[in-house]
């Protein structure tokens, strides 16, 4: 699974995620021919991410290569089960990354688009925000 070797601050604070934000890096196709989009605002934790590289994986057997574009380093804090109120923040649980509508999450080459269409809508139904395949201009 992917997470940051090191971190300048253990515990982040939660930020707010605005609606009708859209992402203005990493939203077009640099490495490969055909990419995966964000569609939706979520978080998307390092344990998905991980299951999306390995159903592409799988069902490209041994041809294509994939890229991918985002990397979980925004620490989620959980406190111990039945923990009163007031006894301060908890321990760094997992790291997602807080993906936007139109940011490109991987990417892949090699592959006719059929191969690629359907690796990336199986990959697609791993993660909890809405996607979109899109291939290069």
């Amino acid at each position: 699974m992917l997470f940051p070797k090191r971190v300048k601050y253990r515990k982040q604070q939660k930020g707010r995620s605005r609606k009708r934000t859209f992402e203005s890096r990493g939203t077009e196709i640099n490495f490969g021919s055909f990419g995966l989009k964000a569609d939706g605002l979520k978080y998307i934790t390092s344990k998905q991410i991980e299951a999306c590289r390995r159903v592409v994986m799988r069902y490209l057997k041994k041809g294509g290569k994939l890229w991918i574009r985002i990397f979980p380093d925004k620490s989620i804090t959980t406190k111990g089960v039945e923990t009163p109120m007031g006894t301060g923040k908890g321990a760094p649980d997992h790291y997602v990354f807080p993906a936007k509508p139109g940011r490109m999450l991987f990417e892949l080459e090699g592959v006719t688009e059929v191969i690629a269409r359907e690796a990336f809508r199986k990959a697609g139904d791993k993660l909890p925000v809405k996607t979109k395949f899109v291939k290069k201009a």
